[in-house]
């Protein structure tokens, strides 16, 4: 009895005087929340860019649900475009709309809807072609490619002007930048890491994510480990990042134009290297990167039919799309009626996937939501062991030791490279200035 006299004691100050119908029950958003942690037993820690100050809410009361934490944040945050997030243990945090973020049990709601869609491999692949089309259209790629820079007869991307530095010799392996005008004064900038080894190489385009540039010791250590193993390999920085930031300043990473401009980043490296290096084998060609790399690694997958392998890692999910504009700058989510990660990635099927996940980010739904999905979709091809996961739980988001060990275990089962030369200890880390080509 005392604790109820207690709650009521806590809630009637703020809920006497203003809670009438003519005032439509508005209370302070601020005195509400509070209550609403009391009720609940929960803490909530506001994002900078949400302000509860001389906010009042309408018939404020009548969205609590005592029944539902979930619903009453739902009716709450809804009516001042926020979200809800839980975070650890009893903490909520309270922030802006994201419209590329939603809840697991949406995700799970889409893969339903999805999957409702398509019972053959029939009806799934006329599902995939629309897919591919429509979000080539909506990401505006060919309209980007037509703008790019060519030489003057119009020869195609093949024979776009290219800079090369020289060659520079490690142990088993070599590395050489590689520079390519795409819009008048704006360029491509990579590093590509070959085998040493004679005969033709699988050739694995990294597109990067949003660890400290491309420049960093563990993607050196990365692709010069598939390197030494007999794979080439092609990295290259985000738009605004790295050497691109000398030439279009940082924001422009945070645009609409940075999707389009990385997405043809990896499209036009693709096409270059199949054209132009003679070590390259055709039949074995993988796409490969981690977090917002993982969104373009599945693009490319998409937009390339020649990709024989993929492997996003820390990066899929059917509740989230790509935080940043260079993942969901250019509305590709939309394309045939509403699609998510999981099925841009199973346009993939029958060829070989590898899906990193962990326990410490958003991926940490992909054993029980986003790979039985996707194993589905494999299932009408017969090839269920075609895609694999390797779930990391107790590990966070990040491109660290086990997620490689992953990647290069995938990669030499499908691409046959030699795993005696498995050696990240033989990797020269090389200064940032001699990855870069024009801006040192």
């Amino acid at each position: 009895m005392k604790k109820i006299l207690f709650f009521l004691c806590a809630i009637l100050p703020s809920v006497v005087g203003a809670q009438t119908f003519e005032t439509r029950y508005e209370r302070s958003v601020h005195d509400l929340m509070e209550d609403v942690a009391r009720r609940f037993d929960v803490r909530f820690k506001f994002d900078a860019n949400v302000d509860t100050v001389g906010k009042q809410l309408p018939y404020a009361d009548f969205r609590v649900r005592s029944y539902s934490l979930e619903m009453t944040l739902d009716n709450i945050c809804k009516y001042y475009d926020w979200n809800w997030w839980k975070q650890s243990g009893n903490l909520y945090k309270i922030k802006l709309y994201e419209y590329p973020r939603r809840h697991e049990a949406e995700g799970k709601m889409m893969l339903d809807w999805l999957s409702s869609l398509y019972h053959n491999k029939e009806q799934w692949e006329a599902r995939r072609d629309s897919l591919r089309r429509e979000v080539r259209q909506r990401l505006e790629l060919d309209a980007f490619l037509d703008s790019c820079v060519t030489v003057p007869d119009g020869s195609p991307s093949g024979k776009r002007p290219v800079i090369l530095s020289k060659i520079r010799k490690h142990d088993g392996y070599t590395t050489q930048n590689i520079c390519i005008e795409l819009t008048p004064g704006q360029h491509l900038f990579g590093t590509i890491y070959a085998s040493t080894k004679k005969g033709k190489h699988a050739l694995i385009v990294c597109p990067d994510g949003h660890w400290p540039y491309r420049y960093r010791k563990d993607e050196q250590q990365r692709l010069g480990t598939l390197a030494r193993m007999g794979a080439v390999c092609v990295d290259f920085d985000l738009y605004g990042w790295g050497e691109s930031e000398k030439e279009v300043g940082e924001a422009a990473h945070h645009t609409s134009r940075a999707h389009v401009y990385q997405a043809a980043c990896g499209y036009i490296l693709l096409d270059w290297m199949l054209k132009n290096r003679k070590d390259i084998d055709p039949e074995r060609v993988g796409v490969m990167g981690g977090s917002g790399g993982g969104t373009h690694t599945v693009l490319l997958s998409l937009l390339d039919e020649r990709v024989t392998a993929s492997a996003p890692v820390v990066h899929l999910a059917s509740h989230f799309d790509g935080g940043c504009p260079c993942e969901s700058g250019k509305p590709v989510q939309l394309a045939a009626g509403g699609t998510c990660e999981p099925e841009l990635a199973a346009i993939m099927a029958p060829k070989p996937m590898l899906i990193v996940s962990d326990g410490g980010d958003w991926t940490s739904s992909v054993p029980t939501l986003e790979f039985p999905y996707l194993q589905r979709i494999y299932g009408f091809y017969g090839a269920q062991d075609k895609v694999r996961n390797v779930h990391l739980p107790n590990e966070r988001h990040d491109f660290k030791e086990n997620k490689r060990n992953a990647v290069y275990d995938f990669f030499i089962d499908v691409f046959s490279l030699d795993r005696s030369m498995l050696d990240e200890s033989k990797i020269t880390i090389e200064p940032d200035d001699a990855l870069k080509s024009l801006y040192k």
